[in-house]
């Protein structure tokens, strides 16, 4: 399985786990240092990226598409 598609799934998951309603959060890791987090708002149906940079606030952009988060994750982990 390539990475993009493993990204692509690990964001579906977390779709499906906010079917109660609540945000559901993923955090994507490389040598394991954290690069970002995910927060899959239902509600709205919009995906939160959080990135984390050292000695810089975390920043953080909303998606309402996953093939567009899915890209930029990817590229994050790179």
């Amino acid at each position: 399985m390539s990475q993009l598609q493993g990204i692509l799934t690990r964001l579906k998951n977390l779709q499906e786990q906010s079917n109660g309603g609540e945000p559901a959060q993923r955090y994507f890791e490389v040598n394991g240092e954290r690069k970002c987090q995910v927060t899959f708002h239902p509600k709205t149906e919009t995906f939160e990226l959080e990135i984390y940079n050292e000695k810089e606030k975390p920043k953080r952009y909303q998606f309402d598409n996953v093939d567009m988060i899915t890209i930029e994750i990817f590229d994050l982990i790179q």
